[in-house]
């Protein structure tokens, strides 16, 4: 994307960019779950990640990027282990025994770990009634996700499995937290040649991962069908290169506090998704902790929101002065 693209984009860029992000990153819960019912779970990240990782590594020599640079290999190998391999690592597991809409609902929780895990923000974070009230309701609905799950494991339904993949999916979205903000605070150099590490050096850690689970041995390709191929397919071009490509870009050319409305989309597309074409089933229950979370994450986001505005006109003011 060129630097006039960047500092004036074109209104149908944007809009094409958001709709990427929106609709891609929403449906990779599907695809993700078509895939692991016929490749395991982490050979699957394995394939998917060290594919697009040398797609995206060739892109960036293809544009004469630097690809080499220890601090900066170094800061995309904390930070590609923590939103790839454990953050998305939760999500692949977890999808063999949960719903791709209960995985999309409970990831959509994320603002809330941001809120909680990012230490240089916590006076002000912590300070903010609405932020807090975000938080207090966020709780309430991961509640109500576990709270049925839990009932049933506890009355000795068969649910205890279910019940690891929803705790698995929490640390997992810690995770992908934790890496998200190493990677605001420590990150150098070129976003794509970043990412290109993060992908490469995830996937080796899922390779080596299969390889102690035995995947090799069990792993028949000619059992996979089309549809388990073309999900792979989807999830290293659309959801690895795409979705990734157009999210980096959309936070240089509109506010993070706008961008990260995919929170609120990414969960309603995979419910969609998982009741149309897989059949899927959400209770009660679960759709009312889908309400509560995304009403908590509408709250830390106004709250925010408000914050940026506030230091724009202080800006505003001390330029002026």
């Amino acid at each position: 994307m060129s630097a006039a693209a960047t500092k004036n984009p074109a209104t149908a860029l944007v809009v094409l960019a958001f709709a990427i992000v929106y609709l891609v990153w929403g449906s990779t819960y599907f695809f993700i779950a078509r895939a692991v019912h016929e490749i395991p779970a982490l050979l699957m990240g394995a394939i998917r990640f060290i594919i697009a990782g040398l797609l995206m590594m060739a892109w960036c020599a293809y544009r004469k990027e630097k690809l080499w640079n220890w601090q900066q290999v170094k800061t995309a190998a904390v930070t590609g282990l923590l939103l790839l391999l454990v953050g998305n690592g939760a999500v692949i597991w977890a999808e063999q025994t949960l719903p791709s809409s209960l995985v999309a609902v409970l990831v959509s929780t994320a603002p809330i770990w941001f809120v909680l895990l990012d230490k240089p923000k916590w006076r002000e974070n912590f300070t903010n009634r609405t932020t807090l009230t975000g938080l207090a309701i966020g709780f309430i609905g991961v509640v109500l996700l576990f709270k049925e799950k839990l009932s049933h494991a506890l009355a000795g339904n068969g649910s205890r499995h279910e019940l690891w993949g929803l705790a698995i999916l929490v640390i997992g979205s810690m995770a992908w937290t934790g890496g998200s903000i190493y990677s605001k605070y420590r990150a150098t150099g070129s976003s794509s040649v970043s990412s290109a590490w993060q992908m490469l050096i995830a996937g080796v850690a899922f390779a080596i991962g299969a390889a102690i689970n035995n995947d090799y041995a069990t792993f028949r390709p000619e059992a996979v069908s089309a549809a388990g191929w073309g999900s792979v397919l989807y999830l290293i071009t659309m959801g690895s290169l795409a979705g990734y490509s157009a999210y980096v870009w959309l936070l240089q050319v509109r506010s993070a506090t706008q961008v990260s409305t995919y929170a609120y989309v990414n969960p309603v597309v995979a419910v969609l998704l998982g009741t149309l074409l897989a059949g899927e089933h959400m209770t009660f229950l679960q759709i009312a902790g889908l309400a509560v979370i995304l009403t908590s994450v509408l709250l830390i986001n106004l709250s925010k929101y408000r914050q940026s505005g506030r230091d724009s006109v202080k800006q505003a003011l001390a330029e002026s002065a």
